[in-house]
């Protein structure tokens, strides 16, 4: 049997194993519950569970005895950072190296495939995060829904709901997202909107996939969306660019990959690249893997290898 490496994507909705071997080969992937908010015991509880379950399946898939299976080399990257992570995985894993990070750095590797570069994400929230080949790293945003986020889903859907709110109170130009908010949300008027947005039923996800229809609205030719995404994509282009300015020097070629669900607005996108290649030597790619290869990439790096990954998604 081939040396073994561990990759795990452990976000707020699932959590992503990927076994490979010496060669880069993917041998197995498994796909467990959410492991996220540790701080409580259940919380610790549920991560140990759901690195145990994806971490099964991806054993099962790859031919291999979950009970008896031991890593050179494993990361995780974890959604909320790996502050209290460590001990917990230490427990539940059995390998020579742990390496415990964030989501963006796997994010960032897998969308790369392991070579420097800067990653700007955009979600729900929003944060870019980079890493240069001396290794050093920067990042910008990730402040959360209350202090930061611009260009995140939740914030486009929170503009769009103010612009409602002046329309609506008469001191905002007419928007067609007055009447898609109230469509998406069975509102009486905009602030009867704003009201239900606060409420258990729509939490911050949920809210932030309006985002697909103010994008739509744009797309019709209404003037303040497309104000918005324009909006949008120039803050997720200052965020990469703050990062992209700490990490590489004034004309020196740097690899920039964008990934989540706000990039699937073609005019949003647009404008970010446009942005970003006035700079000389920014270089703009699709992404090459998702983040649970990004771990996997990572495992390697941490025991010195650099394969190219095989039979990844």
């Amino acid at each position: 049997m081939n040396t073994l490496f561990l990759g795990v994507d452990g976000g707020q909705s699932s959590t992503t194993a990927l076994v490979g071997d010496d060669t880069g080969r993917v041998l197995g992937m498994g796909v467990g519950g959410p492991c996220n908010h540790v701080g409580a015991a259940e919380g610790r509880e549920r991560l140990a569970r759901a690195v145990r379950e994806s971490l099964e399946k991806a054993c099962v898939q790859a031919g291999l005895d979950p009970h008896d299976v031991r890593f050179e080399a494993a990361c995780f990257g974890m959604s909320g950072g790996p502050a209290d992570k460590q001990a917990i995985l230490a427990k539940v894993i059995p390998a020579r190296i742990l390496v415990v990070t964030h989501d963006a750095l796997i994010a960032l590797v897998g969308a790369t495939g392991g070579e420097p570069g800067v990653i700007t994400i955009a979600g729900t929230g929003s944060i870019a995060f980079g890493r240069n080949a001396a290794g050093e790293t920067a990042r910008a945003g990730g402040w959360g829904y209350l202090f930061g986020d611009e260009g995140g889903g939740f914030d486009i859907v929170r503009q769009a709901l103010r612009a409602a709110l002046r329309f609506e109170e008469g001191w905002g130009p007419p928007t067609a997202l007055h009447a898609m908010l109230l469509e998406a949300t069975g509102a009486r008027d905009a602030n009867d909107a704003l009201h239900i947005f606060y409420t258990l039923d729509w939490p911050r996800s949920r809210v932030a996939a309006l985002a697909v229809r103010v994008d739509e609205a744009a797309v019709q030719g209404d003037t303040v969306a497309r104000d918005i995404l324009h909006s949008a994509a120039q803050n997720l282009a200052a965020l990469c660019t703050s990062v992209r300015s700490r990490l590489w020097k004034t004309g020196e070629t740097a690899r920039i990959a964008a990934v989540g669900g706000v990039f699937h607005s073609r005019m949003l996108s647009e404008r970010f690249r446009t942005l970003l290649e006035l700079e000389e030597g920014n270089r703009c790619v699709p992404a090459l893997h998702g983040p649970a290869e990004g771990a996997l990439l990572e495992a390697y790096r941490a025991a010195g290898l650099a394969p190219n990954l095989s039979g990844a998604n």
